[in-house]
């Protein structure tokens, strides 16, 4: 799943090829996938792009329609199997519209067509469509958007502000970290990273936290989101996904060598906790003195 750098990224890549082109039309290729009726896709046909904004892992595709001059908000999360395909010259044939079905290839959800010829598509891959596109006045409009916490970029996202998260709810970090209520962006990829820079058992309980302990917490937000930004910066859509996995340290790599919490190597390998839909993996070494975390799944397996 995309996560705030990769969002960030798109936000770049399609405001730099879309601000000031004119929509020619809007094309769903999933009904499943629009998740408003009111405006209709259709409505944003004839706008001009005016901006494209994020919110946490929200793109927000901001079209000034006419007459009225008001704008509107063609707001899309990917989740796991969506992304955003460029083309400098959309093909002529039009989109037939379906309902998204169980295929596990790439479905074409929504076209954008431009005026002039370019655009983009969003496509879904995998059997479970949870690509959510909506059509709206206001971004606020939309429940998961409007109930988003603390954007971890933010310069009033301060030491205090993580303070007061950690103490609100005594829980393990490793689900503050990812909990879109609490801080907006930061998934499962990135929640281990930051876990092993700051040197973290993802199962540590949040009211736990020491005030230096909160300010290292803190600290390993910043680094590790601002480093995955300059690493996706700059690139077409299609590279994302790679720069992605090429930049992690732990994440997706279990049984390869750790490279450290400060990048001088441990002499640890990575492991990983596999759960039904996801896995995380850590660093023992860096992360939990030594000890490997149990799994519970793979437990069941050997019972």
């Amino acid at each position: 799943m995309p996560e705030l750098p990769e969002v960030a990224a798109l936000a770049d890549f399609l405001r730099e090829r879309t601000s000031g082109h004119t929509v020619r039309s809007v094309e769903v290729g999933s009904i499943a996938a629009l998740k408003t009726f009111s405006p209709s896709p259709d409505a944003l046909a004839g706008g001009t792009v005016s901006g494209v904004a994020r919110h946490g892992k929200w793109l927000d595709v901001v079209v000034t329609t006419l007459p009225d001059g008001e704008p509107l908000h063609l707001v899309f999360h990917l989740s796991r199997g969506g992304w955003v395909r460029w083309s400098d010259a959309l093909p002529d044939k039009p989109v037939r519209p379906s309902l998204g079905g169980s295929s596990r290839g790439a479905v074409l959800a929504l076209r954008v067509r431009l005026d002039d010829g370019s655009g983009f598509d969003l496509t879904e891959a995998g059997t479970r469509k949870r690509l959510a596109v909506h059509v709206v006045h206001d971004p606020a409009e939309i429940e998961m958007v409007a109930s988003l916490g603390a954007e971890p970029l933010d310069p009033a996202f301060t030491t205090e502000v993580l303070a007061g998260l950690l103490a609100a709810r005594n829980q393990q970090v490793k689900g503050l970290l990812r909990d879109q209520r609490a801080i907006a962006g930061i998934g499962n990829a990135y929640s281990d990273e930051i876990l092993l820079v700051s040197r973290f058992s993802p199962y540590k309980l949040t009211g736990s936290f020491t005030p230096e302990e909160t300010a290292r917490l803190h600290q390993a937000v910043g680094d590790v989101l601002r480093e995955a930004i300059a690493a996706a910066s700059g690139k077409p859509a299609k590279e994302l996904k790679d720069a992605k996995r090429a930049g992690m340290r732990v994440h997706g790599r279990t049984g390869q060598p750790c490279p450290g919490w400060n990048g001088v190597p441990c002499g640890d390998t990575v492991h990983e906790v596999s759960f039904a839909d996801r896995s995380m993996q850590y660093c023992p070494t860096c992360q939990t003195g030594g000890k490997p975390l149990a799994d519970r799944r793979m437990s069941k397996l050997l019972r």
